[in-house]
């Protein structure tokens, strides 16, 4: 998976130092001025050249846009038209969005807190009221009379000219996903998949939503609907709404997107003390708990992993966290196949999801030790992923971005395999592969699907 950076207002790389510390009461400028190393103390160079501007000529506006067409011209024209539609003078535009003396400065959603106290030219002086340490690129947000100046970013493109360069770098690569940052709508997402199956017909790349901001919330159905798949960035989404309203929208975005039969992943300062301490506080282990219980496909550490001082242990915790929740959760037999509502849109769709629907509950009532499911396409594998059994479910498939893909989704454990025409054929090969690596045994009782057959059976391994 490939992250875009986006277009949001951000720090930038703080000259080369690893973080710098902000105290109580101290003055700090920001500033979208280029500096010579070394550069002036408790100065932060800020990425957005309208940081600290009120009035923007057309020129600041529209540029972005243009890059933006020049690289995706044959796909992109009407998004260009929607993303510009506003009133443009010949001269220039006004907009209330201006930094104003009073405003509190967020870095990083709150992890240290600034009031503007100065504007000059390009500089916004700033004095701390909440100390702490600010890392590279850490995003910056505006807030007035305790709500986010949202309209400080929306000229700025959901996909920014480096994004897109990174873009094409990533289809070169053959990534199998493309995550992208700060969503505003469905519109994003649909003009990336045509520009993706434009420059590689041939490609498989999904693209996974990150919601990160008002917007994405506003339009939520209709981006994870878009999309295949989301993220829930709580780090970036606790910036730009109050705190207390994160643990409630992560749990909305989770049941959309299981209602919709699409992954979803829940990222950011989920063992974010492991950064500097080699054990994880235990609310960050009931947070982990949390999330597994709201059935999230999948969960992804940041700067635990990436910059941390621990991050196999990390990963280690997050781990068995995980696994323990969901040996309870079988322990107490809470079983969801039954709780979610059809998505069929065709009738050969309503079929593969009943046949799902039905091997999931045989599966939990059967006490089974594991399903096969055998797809092309590996949608009968997610449709399965969605019944979340209570057992491990090993999906065959022939082509290797399938099998790469069904790795996000819970429970799955995909192969790539070549099919016969001969199901009994197909399943004594697959008996065969997983015996050899100690994953099933002779005796134990499975349940096989196969979307090209349409079909349950129950068996024991020979």
């Amino acid at each position: 998976m490939m992250d875009t950076e986006g277009s949001e207002i951000h720090m930038g790389d703080l000259g080369g130092a690893p973080s710098a510390k902000a105290e109580d009461g101290e003055i700090w400028t920001f500033s979208v001025r280029a500096f010579d190393a070394p550069r002036p103390e408790r100065t932060i160079n800020v990425n957005y050249d309208g940081f600290a501007e009120g009035n923007y000529s057309w020129v600041q506006i529209v540029l972005p846009f243009c890059v933006f067409k020049i690289i995706s011209v044959l796909f992109q024209l009407y998004y260009v038209v929607f993303m510009l539609n506003v009133q443009l003078s010949y001269n220039k535009v006004e907009w209330d969005t201006d930094v104003r003396v009073g405003d509190e400065l967020l870095v990083d959603g709150g992890m240290v807190r600034f009031d503007v106290i100065e504007k000059i030219g390009p500089d916004v002086k700033c004095r701390c009221t909440d100390p702490g340490l600010m890392l590279p690129r850490a995003n910056l947000t505006f807030w007035r009379d305790g709500s986010l100046v949202r309209e400080r970013n929306a000229m700025l493109p959901t996909i920014s000219s480096k994004d897109w360069l990174d873009i094409d770098f990533g289809i070169a690569e053959g990534v199998d996903f493309i995550a992208i940052s700060f969503v505003k709508s469905a519109e994003v997402i649909n003009h990336l998949k045509s520009y993706i199956a434009a420059r590689s017909r041939d490609s498989d790349i999904a693209v996974i939503a990150k919601i990160e901001s008002i917007d994405s919330l506003k339009n939520l159905e209709e981006i994870i609907q878009a999309s295949d798949g989301a993220m829930v960035a709580r780090g970036d989404l606790g910036a730009q709404i109050p705190l207390e309203q994160v643990p409630s929208a992560q749990q909305r975005i989770v049941q959309v997107c299981r209602q919709l039969n699409k992954p979803v992943i829940v990222a950011s300062q989920l063992l974010e003390s492991m950064i500097e301490y080699p054990t994880p506080t235990r609310a960050e282990v009931a947070d982990v708990s949390e999330a597994v219980r709201q059935r999230a496909d999948a969960l992804m550490l940041s700067g635990e992993s990436a910059m941390g001082q621990f991050p196999d242990k990390a990963l280690t915790v997050l781990r068995s966290v995980s696994l323990r929740i969901e040996k309870w959760w079988r322990e107490e037999k809470r079983h969801e196949a039954m709780e979610l509502p059809d998505i069929g849109s065709s009738f050969a769709d309503s079929i593969s999801e009943e046949i799902c629907i039905s091997a999931a509950k045989m599966a939990n009532n059967l006490e089974v030790d594991a399903i096969f499911v055998y797809t092309k396409t590996g949608h009968m594998a997610s449709l399965l992923s969605r019944c979340r059994p209570d057992c491990p479910i090993f999906a065959f498939t022939t082509t290797t971005s399938v099998r790469r893909r069904l790795n996000l989704q819970w429970g799955l454990i995909p192969f790539r395999l070549s099919f016969s025409d001969d199901m009994e054929y197909n399943l004594n090969k697959t008996f065969s592969l997983l015996k050899a690596r100690g994953m099933i045994k002779s005796g134990d009782l499975v349940i096989a699907v196969s979307d090209m057959l349409q079909s349950i059976q129950v068996m024991n391994v020979p």
